[in-house]
């Protein structure tokens, strides 16, 4: 998917937990099917769920960045209505792999697809309480960082643009551009920033019996506008469930076209790059785009 990209295989992976994790020594190491666009991921043994980054060179500072998304898990177990990823440690770079990676204890279920749950007003609530949950923890006065999803829309404008120009013959870009200009000015009557998931996607949900099991991936958390959180309205939900989902988080307009716009800058720019390599983003991206001028 990226040209950076680094691949790694069952075989290294196994080498690497031998060294470094040496509890898990001799658990059969087996790779498993992914579209997500960050991680390639590995299970060890029944409890194991290992995740490499694709793009280790990407990020000078990726170690920090791995702690501080399981410091936040911890943080969150505590507080949300579902499950989250239980961290077990973060491994080092070695041979075959240049970078580090990171191990969570693994949790079962499907994952949230609009077909499994696009319909269901109940899964809808289901994921409003861990949005409204996430609201409630306390920030400590904490901001918004400076970078990442979270600050003004303005701050994406240019790289929305960028995509819409080359994104003609896949999607009806006049139209965006003019939903686009209207999401990105929507007032913020209430500065105040929460907690954020911040990638509230479909690969990002665990489904168990039609119902919420688990929030994961917690790489893009912090603290934010919480509009960043409504994405799921127009990525996941149909018509109905996209409204039981506003009615359940209770927000006012301007935040509710935020959300649209949060949704829109993510798929836009995922849909030229993802078209020819990851076709299930790509189809997510598309589905999203013609949510969010209904």
């Amino acid at each position: 998917m990226h040209a950076d990209q680094v691949d790694v295989s069952a075989e290294v992976v196994a080498t690497l937990v031998a060294g470094q994790f040496p509890r898990w020594r001799g658990l059969p190491v087996r790779p498993l099917p992914s579209t997500g666009t960050v991680n390639a991921l590995f299970r060890v043994g029944p409890d194991v769920v290992l995740r490499f980054p694709l793009r280790p060179f990407a990020d000078p500072g990726l170690r920090d960045e791995l702690l501080r998304e399981q410091e936040y898990a911890r943080l969150f177990a505590a507080r949300l209505p579902v499950a989250v990823p239980e961290p077990l440690g973060v491994g080092e770079p070695g041979e075959g792999y240049p970078g580090p990676w990171s191990a969570y204890r693994f949790i079962a279920g499907g994952t949230a697809t609009s077909d499994l749950v696009g319909a269901s007003d109940a899964f809808a609530h289901d994921l409003a309480g861990v949005v409204v949950a996430l609201r409630r923890i306390d920030t400590g006065g904490r901001s918004w960082s400076g970078t990442g999803r979270g600050g003004p829309l303005a701050a994406q404008d240019a790289g929305v643009r960028a995509a819409l120009a080359v994104s003609g013959a896949l999607t009806d870009t006049v139209a965006l551009a003019r939903m686009w200009d209207r999401c990105r000015d929507a007032r913020r009557d209430n500065p105040a920033d929460g907690w954020i998931h911040g990638d509230l996607m479909p690969g990002n949900l665990l489904v168990r019996d039609g119902r919420l099991a688990a929030v994961i991936d917690l790489g893009t958390a912090g603290v934010g506008d919480p509009a960043v959180d409504l994405m799921p309205a127009w990525n996941l939900f149909d018509s109905g469930s996209r409204e039981a989902y506003r009615r359940a988080l209770g927000v006012d307009d301007p935040t509710w076209e935020r959300g649209r716009g949060w949704a829109l800058a993510q798929a836009i720019n995922a849909l030229p790059y993802y078209v020819e390599t990851n076709p299930v983003m790509a189809a997510i991206a598309r589905r999203t785009l013609r949510a969010v001028l209904d």
